[in-house]
């Protein structure tokens, strides 16, 4: 009779049991003018426990960071209580660097410098992603078009695959919406340049501010490239904190919590009013409130 009761009551046990909250992240430039150490604390204090940053942050030429200043990072993060999640928007600094630029020497040198911010991600935690958006430095220019724009992507990303999965270190080929670049709009685009990199080290990821391209629902393109996915940012489609617009979070972490996403979802925003601790708190609290409102996974109803 015990062992009867027993097998009944452990499925009533499994459908109550509640699903692991989503990692929640913010992106550093949240925090403008903020020492990093001042901006670690501001991203827990407003509700995270990973930080994603934009090396641009970190000075004039990131990837020449020293050992010591690399350790002082880390500390910072540490003792903030976050996670070191990866590196974003990249390649802004130091000036003058170019992905897919028809002229071979620039595109030589910043491909290099992409090597060098490898080493940094590294070094700056265990298994973090590189957002390869950086829409001023990968779109087509100087006569070149977005076919030729992507065949570099692909052929530089080649060659630093090796490197990455050397490291450690994911990087992500992200979509962007047509209106901020005009190479790789669509998961699709993105996807394909993954294929034909083949390297575990080269994944994508998705960017609710960045789905406008998309011509399927998003929950259909979550499902179709889910096992490529690695990381999800979360925004309005005009870039601001999310709760501030009309943006229908629910169906995306719905999807993404059915699949089973264990990754980061990583709040970065392009408008920091009033400041950015109030627009990290809002940001917070709303994607918690929607998370809350979620139904469990299907697996487990």
């Amino acid at each position: 009779m015990m062992a009867r009761r027993t097998l009944l009551a452990a499925p009533l046990g499994v459908a109550m049991a509640k699903p692991k909250p989503f990692r929640l992240a913010v992106c550093s430039e949240t925090f403008p003018g903020l020492p990093f150490a001042k901006m670690c604390e501001a991203a827990r204090r407003t509700g995270y426990t990973g930080l994603e940053i934009d090396p641009s942050n970190l000075g004039g030429d990131p990837a020449a960071l020293p050992a010591a200043g690399r350790a002082a990072l880390r500390s910072a993060m540490k003792d903030a209580g976050l996670t070191f999640c990866g590196l974003h928007s990249f390649l802004k600094a130091p000036a003058g660097l170019h992905l897919t630029t028809p002229d071979a020497a620039v595109r030589a040198r910043t491909w290099e410098y992409f090597g060098s911010l490898i080493d940094l991600a590294a070094d700056l935690g265990p298994h973090p992603v590189m957002v390869l958006g950086s829409s001023k430095q990968r779109q087509a220019i100087d006569g070149a078009t977005p076919a030729d724009a992507a065949k570099r992507l692909q052929e530089g990303l080649r060659k630093v695959a090796p490197h990455a999965a050397g490291r450690g270190v994911t990087i992500l080929m992200e979509p962007l919406a047509p209106h901020l670049c005009n190479v790789v709009h669509t998961m699709d685009e993105a996807a394909a340049i993954v294929e034909a990199v083949n390297s575990p080290a080269v994944q994508t990821m998705l960017d609710t501010h960045n789905t406008a391209g998309e011509n399927a629902p998003l929950p259909e393109v979550i499902r179709q490239h889910f096992r490529r996915i690695r990381h999800v940012h979360l925004n309005e489609l005009d870039g601001r904190y999310p709760g501030a617009g009309n943006f229908a979070f629910a169906p995306v972490l719905q999807t993404l919590r059915d699949l089973g996403y264990a990754g980061w979802l990583s709040v970065e925003v392009f408008d920091f009013k009033p400041d950015g601790e109030t627009v990290a708190r809002l940001a917070a609290g709303h994607i918690r409130t929607v998370e809350a409102g979620l139904n469990s996974p299907k697996g487990e109803r």
